[in-house]
């Protein structure tokens, strides 16, 4: 049967079904593909925070968002063109995203009266008409699979089980999406069970097949790979990228990184991922709990390795005495803080970015750390390598502030020039001929000697009492206190000579409204702002990498628009921190539902400010 192709410019794909139904492994290969055929691509896992969530309820709902496009784009897309909907749950749950006319893929054997009574359904909405303003596309996946399986010596339940291969199959003909991936994928992942994976690679093969022969579907889609800078790209989860910005850190540096870490959501796949890399000096602690796994890691700093730690919101609050006692010992500690929705165990699966004021200020006494964050995926590689230059040359603790949708989420990475990456140097203090003086300050970076234990000349105290200035001996001085105070305050402050000033993306340099973001609000504010600008208004956009201490530059930016926007997904800390600071009354923007902001309605915020000028 010849099919027509139309084609497209971009495509927003949701596949929703339970969360033993394959969404997240589906979703994952289909972007796999996507980004070797060359597409730009953003993606949104959404999935709850229980193993095995109560099966055909709302809350069991997990699902997989992939925007993909022959362009570059900069979010996982505000409503997707496509739901694939396993069961009546998937179905509710995501239906009000839907635009009219959007393609629904509902796997009707799901549709039982027992899983529609679940979730309030009274009838079928696949047969009462409601669903008349999408192209519904009413398939009994799971039946298909089975039947495409029964020559396979595997239980019905094994079989059912590759509903998701199918549906994958289905979609990748309907896409144009490549092949060769998928089949390798599943035949490493099921190479000691042969019959699960041929029966798996049969299901794929069917859904394709399904697509290719059947009338429901008269049209395939194309979308062409978008236009890259040279170079040589691979897809990247935001984990996946900060466990190479580790290693990276420590090969540029020529310190061993010493990862001591407690599994917490959604941290722990950069334990795992950067565990696997031993060969690059690379030592992985998994502790008893939070508070050893700190312990463990700022004793590694002070044994001359670069100290890592990661955790979550709950696990800062538990490591937030350990940090303090790294500022008293000055000593370099990378605290990687994987933000997720609070307060307490919260939304584990859920981001927000409401742990600004905790890393800031969430310590007792005076102890300011360098607060950096990143705003994509692949942007928390480059992040890493800076806020592991910075710990090491000043110092100190610095806090990592990512969060579960850059975590998670994934875009095309252009591998790193490695000969081009910033050498990081230790500094070590050489052995003493005469009085060692362990707090005797660098007079540009007031950074103290970092004395490596067993150096000959070079014993000193060591812990969280006070030290005298210089000579480092425990010191009850008030005068004495108050130097000290001041000096680790200087020396955070003084970080802002050392880094980039913040840029400004004012093309028509007629702007007086500035928005400005931090963390992973990038991609939306971006493409919010790309949408105003469409509409022949002005408009301004700065991101802030560095939260603690700000560009030198921040006020003159500030002072430099007639009104500043803030978007967070927070109750408003950054604009606190800035109307505090600055005393400029910047305007919030803020939600905390667990998800990143839509482009749509930041756009609409935007242009409301602009319009009330």
């Amino acid at each position: 049967m010849t099919k027509q192709v139309q084609q497209l410019d971009r495509v927003i794909i949701r596949f929703a079904g339970d969360s033993g139904d394959g969404m997240q492994l589906t979703g994952d290969r289909f972007t796999q593909e996507t980004a070797a055929f060359g597409n730009d691509l953003s993606t949104l896992p959404n999935f709850p925070a229980e193993i095995r969530a109560p099966a055909g309820t709302l809350p069991g709902v997990s699902s997989f968002q992939l925007h993909f496009a022959d362009h570059d784009i900069l979010t996982p897309g505000d409503a997707p063109n496509v739901l694939v909907a396993m069961n009546p749950a998937a179905l509710k749950a995501n239906l009000a995203d839907l635009p009219r006319g959007a393609d629904l893929i509902v796997n009707t054997d799901e549709f039982t009266k027992r899983n529609l009574a679940k979730v309030g359904y009274a009838a079928s909405p696949v047969e009462d008409g409601s669903l008349g303003e999408f192209r519904v596309h009413a398939l009994p996946l799971t039946s298909m699979t089975v039947k495409a399986l029964e020559d396979f010596d595997i239980s019905k339940k094994d079989a059912e089980r590759a509903k998701n291969m199918f549906a994958l199959g289905l979609l990748s003909w309907l896409y144009h999406r490549p092949t060769e991936g998928t089949l390798g994928f599943l035949e490493k992942k099921f190479a000691s069970k042969p019959e699960i994976m041929k029966a798996n690679i049969a299901a794929f093969q069917a859904g394709w097949s399904y697509g290719e022969t059947t009338e429901a579907f008269s049209v395939q889609y194309e979308i062409k790979p978008a236009e890259h800078e040279p170079g040589l790209y691979r897809n990247i989860t935001g984990n996946l990228a900060l466990a190479y910005g580790l290693v990276a850190a420590g090969v540029q540096s020529g310190l061993p990184i010493f990862l001591g870490s407690y599994p917490i959501t959604p941290a722990s796949d950069i334990l795992h991922e950067v565990s696997k890399h031993k060969k690059f000096g690379v030592r992985t602690f998994q502790a008893e709990d939070e508070i050893a796994a700190v312990g463990a890691a700022l004793g590694a700093s002070f044994g001359g390795s670069l100290g890592v730690t990661t955790t979550s919101g709950p696990g800062i609050a538990l490591k937030s005495e350990t940090i303090g006692l790294g500022v008293a010992t000055e000593l370099p500690l990378l605290v990687i803080d994987v933000q997720r929705a609070g307060p307490s165990t919260g939304l584990p699966t859920k981001t927000e970015q409401a742990d600004l004021m905790q890393a800031m200020y969430g310590r007792n006494g005076e102890a300011p750390v360098p607060v950096i964050a990143p705003q994509s995926p692949s942007d928390c590689f480059d992040a890493t390598i800076e806020a592991a230059r910075i710990a090491v040359k000043y110092r100190t603790p610095v806090i990592l502030l990512s969060d579960g949708y850059l975590a998670n989420g994934s875009e095309p990475w252009k591998l790193p020039d490695v000969a081009a990456l910033p050498k990081i140097e230790p500094n070590f203090a050489a052995p003493a001929q005469e009085d060692f003086q362990p707090f005797k300050r660098d007079p540009e970076t007031l950074a103290r000697p970092w004395a490596i234990p067993g150096t000959a000349g070079l014993e000193h105290r060591i812990g969280g009492l006070e030290k005298a200035d210089g000579s480092g001996n425990i010191s009850y001085d008030p005068s004495n206190h108050d130097t000290m105070v001041r000096l680790r305050q200087a020396k955070v402050d003084g970080i802002a000579n050392d880094i980039e000033p913040l840029a400004v993306d004012d093309p028509s340099g007629a702007a007086r409204v500035l928005v400005m973001g931090w963390g992973g609000t990038y991609g939306a504010i971006s493409a919010a702002v790309r949408r105003v600008r469409s509409t022949g208004r002005n408009i301004a956009q700065a991101h802030v990498r560095h939260l603690n201490p700000f560009p030198a530059n921040l006020p003159e930016v500030l002072r430099s628009y007639d009104k500043v926007i803030v978007p967070e997904i927070n109750l408003g800390q950054l604009a606190m921190l800035l109307r505090g600071r600055f005393l400029i009354d910047v305007i919030g923007y803020n939600q905390v539902r667990g998800l990143p902001f839509k482009a749509e309605e930041l756009q609409g915020v935007i242009q409301d400010v602009i319009d009330s000028e």
